[in-house]
């Protein structure tokens, strides 16, 4: 049976900040191994979404993507990722919108509801370990996913600044 809620992290930890995408993923991961909801929720992690990960969110209620951004408002940002309607003409590095329209190009049917925690970080240089503020601004995301994501029926509502 496929997990209902499918958690991927994005990020290279060989790059800075980069890795907190990765590094969240794996807290999340240990916060959930003694939870109800570990059944529930599937956990990946890649450098770059591609076109092949359309599949993984096959049959999902809801996907979540994580990431790191350089012009992301601290501490982090998250909001719902929508399908853009444009064909996808490359295959190599997606943004999670562009995978959404691969999964409805291919699928012939609407994409899982889709949103995204992008943290903010600093520097994503080659061979650099992640910052010290980068990481105080991982455990704020890490916070927010175990206080409010996980146990949240509508993700919708914990969106900021969102239209009513």
């Amino acid at each position: 049976m496929t997990a209902p809620v499918l958690i991927f992290a994005i990020g290279n930890e060989s790059r800075g900040d980069d890795a907190l995408g990765p590094l969240l993923l794996r807290d999340v991961d240990n916060y959930l191994k003694n939870k109800d909801h570990y059944q529930d929720i599937e956990l990946l992690e890649d450098f770059q979404l591609q076109i092949e990960h359309a599949m993984d969110m096959k049959d999902r209620q809801r996907v979540l993507f994580i990431d790191a951004g350089m012009d992301t408002p601290a501490p982090f940002s998250f909001y719902r990722a929508k399908a853009t309607g444009e064909p996808v003409l490359y295959s190599h590095a997606l943004a999670p919108q562009a995978l959404l329209d691969v999964y409805a190009q291919f699928y012939k049917e609407p994409s899982p509801d889709a949103y995204i925690l992008c943290i903010k970080g600093e520097s994503f240089e080659l061979g650099e370990a992640p910052t010290q503020t980068a990481i105080n601004h991982q455990a704020l995301a890490l916070d927010f996913i175990k206080q409010k994501l996980l146990d949240a029926v509508y993700w919708d509502d914990l969106i900021e600044n969102k239209p009513r």
